[in-house]
């Protein structure tokens, strides 16, 4: 008998070269990145996010990112997001290939002033330049509200606030909303309670659920994400990354973990061994722990367990 998978249905996108490698203190190399985005890819994996915009001097290991994107082609770019946070970062990327946005603020003006040097309004205002930027290249644009639960320096994020964000007509032409836990602070019902007021405003958009593990509640919270409503959802390989501008927000959701809650078609356990060893073969590079459970179970000695690494797959 095989489980039924997870219903219902959402698609992951794996963001460990971009949030993963945030708060790393070593750097990959650019032909290493494009090697791990032609891994995962090839293995299935939907969507990708790849790298930032933000001022290399800020956040170094993600100072490659224009060389990162210019060395995909049309096919792979498809697949591949980045962050960015102004129109000019837009423009930047747009140029080198890139055809998927994520323009990210954050709830709080003091995240928003922390992260990109200005208040929230201020991006909001800002917005409708970066969408049409985005349309002129023939792409798509999210908008990403991050601290939309909590944020590090003014507590409780107040659900309206969010909501108020996402229904605002400055940022009513962006496809998909992202939502972010980003110091991992909510619990489920705060995901399902926001998830389903922003459904409500904004029924013709995606929501995409973006959490963190921080405080255990990672996988549960993406659960109840997935049951409100957002049908993409983020996880990085091991649990790697976190906001270097948020005090308190270490570690992603793990993408293997998220794989093997939620069961994807593609996702076997052959495509897991796999995953794994891409993982171990990351963190070793970076000297970073591994925070996957799924990963740790994975090499259990519990070989009549499908999903075990040791067990012989066709």
């Amino acid at each position: 008998m095989t489980p039924r998978p997870y219903t219902p249905r959402a698609e992951l996108r794996d963001v460990t070269l971009r949030d993963g490698l945030q708060l790393t203190a070593k750097s990959l190399p650019t032909e290493r990145k494009v090697e791990i985005i032609r891994e995962l890819l090839a293995l299935g994996v939907p969507a990708l996010e790849i790298g930032s915009m933000a001022r290399p001097d800020l956040v170094p290991p993600l100072a490659d990112t224009l060389d990162v994107i210019a060395a995909l082609d049309a096919a792979e770019l498809n697949r591949c997001w980045v962050w960015v946070a102004t129109p000019r970062h837009v423009e930047k990327a747009a140029a080198a290939g890139a055809r998927k946005f994520q323009y990210c603020l954050s709830a709080s003006d003091s995240h928003n002033e922390a992260n990109i040097g200005r208040r929230t309004e201020d991006s909001v205002a800002a917005m409708p330049d970066a969408v049409r930027i985005a349309q002129e290249a023939g792409g798509s644009i999210q908008l990403c509200i991050a601290t939309a639960f909590t944020c590090p320096f003014e507590g409780l994020t107040d659900p309206d606030r969010v909501i108020g964000i996402a229904a605002d007509p400055r940022t009513a032409d962006a496809d998909d909303i992202v939502v972010c836990d980003t110091i991992g602070q909510a619990i489920p019902t705060q995901v399902t309670d926001l998830i389903t007021g922003l459904k409500a405003r904004s029924p013709a958009r995606r929501i995409v659920f973006h959490g963190h593990d921080t405080w255990g509640l990672g996988v549960a919270n993406t659960l109840a994400a997935i049951d409100a409503g957002a049908t993409m959802v983020d996880g990085s390989l091991g649990g790697l990354g976190g906001c270097p501008f948020a005090p308190g927000a270490s570690g992603n959701t793990s993408t293997e973990d998220l794989l093997f809650a939620t069961r994807p078609d593609w996702f076997t356990p052959a495509k897991l061994a796999s995953m794994v060893d891409i993982t171990d073969k990351l963190l070793a590079e970076l000297g970073e722990p591994n925070r996957s459970r799924a990963a740790q179970g994975a090499r259990s000695k519990a070989k009549a367990f499908d999903w075990v690494i040791s067990q012989p797959h066709e």
